[in-house]
Order: C-alpha cells, then structure tokens, then sequence
C-alpha cells in the first residue's frame, strides 16, 4: 500500500481563514445524508466535525465530516463514497482512520474521516469539536493560531499543518479529559 501523493501537496488554495458561514451546517448536513444514503447501515454514525462544526469559529473553507463504522474494511466504504465523488486519499501510517476529499483535486469542499466506532478517533474528533463549542476562549485562541500560520505560510499546506500540530495534540488532551466521564 503505497501513500498518496496528495499528502505531501505543500500547495493548497484552501488554506486560508475565512469567518465563520452560517450556511456551513445545512452544507454538512446535506452531504452526511448523501453520504449516509450511499453507505446505508455501514454508517453507524455521521457527525459535522472541525472548525466548520463550531459556531463563530474562523476556519479554512472545507467542511470536515466523521464516518463511524462497525469495522474498518476499506472495500464496504470506499466505492460508495468514489460513486460521491470522494477521492481515497490513502495513508498506510492510519490503518485505523480513513481519509477522503471532494472534490478530488484542490480546493476541496469536504474531507471525510472514517473510523471505527467507539474508538480513540471517533471520541476525539467529537470531544475538540464539543470542546469548543463550550468553551469560546479556546476557540479563540485556535482561531488566532490559525490565522498567524497562515499569515507566516500563505498557501503552504504542510506548514500549516505543522504549525498546529502541537497545539491541537495539547487541545485533543484537554477535550478529551473535559469529555470523559469523571470517576
């Protein structure tokens, strides 16, 4: 199984922060229900994920939607979603979390995240996104870094992504614990 070549794209004309749109959760809610008609009970679970999914939060324009599944074998999943126009981005290093992009090439509207449900991926995508929803500082906060990282690297995929990469671990930490239940 060979990566695909997209995720080392450094170019994308995506990256940049636009205010938040209101009309990002009909948008999502339109393409989970595509996604959940082409998938039928493969889907145990659709959710809008990402910053798209918190109100008033800055953002780069694609919209980031989670697909839960009973087990990971790419062959139930990724036809229906190529016959969605979904491209299969492939990442050998994640057996356990799927990607998928439409349109297929850049700027894309939507990525895909398929995962197991019940697993580490499924609660965090859902733990950050609930995180700052509730907490508006932290979005804040997030919202800042992102618009410096794209001012320091315009158009620069993989920096931004870099970029962020140790804040959204120490955020994933702290929606995670805020999202488990105490003992």
């Amino acid at each position: 199984m060979e990566r695909h070549p997209s995720l080392d794209d450094r170019f994308d004309p995506a990256i940049r922060i636009v205010e938040y749109d209101p009309a990002w959760p009909g948008l999502a809610d339109a393409e989970l229900r595509r996604i959940t008609s082409a998938l039928g009970e493969l889907a145990a679970r659709v959710e809008h994920v990402g910053s798209t999914a918190v109100p008033g939060l800055p953002a780069k324009p694609i919209i980031d939607l989670q697909v839960s599944v009973a087990a990971l074998p790419r062959e139930r999943y990724v036809e229906p979603l190529q016959r969605l126009g979904y491209l299969f981005v492939l990442a050998p290093e994640s057996p356990d979390y799927q990607f998928f992009a439409k349109p297929p090439e850049r700027p894309r509207a939507f990525h895909v995240h398929v995962c197991e449900h019940g697993s580490h991926h499924e609660h965090r995508h859902l733990a950050v996104r609930d995180f700052l929803r509730a907490h508006p500082g932290e979005a804040e906060r997030y919202a800042a870094l992102k618009r410096l990282l794209v001012a320091d690297h315009p158009d620069d995929r993989l920096a931004y992504i870099e970029g962020k990469d140790e804040y959204v671990r120490a955020l994933e930490r702290r929606a995670t614990a805020w999202a488990s239940p105490q003992t």
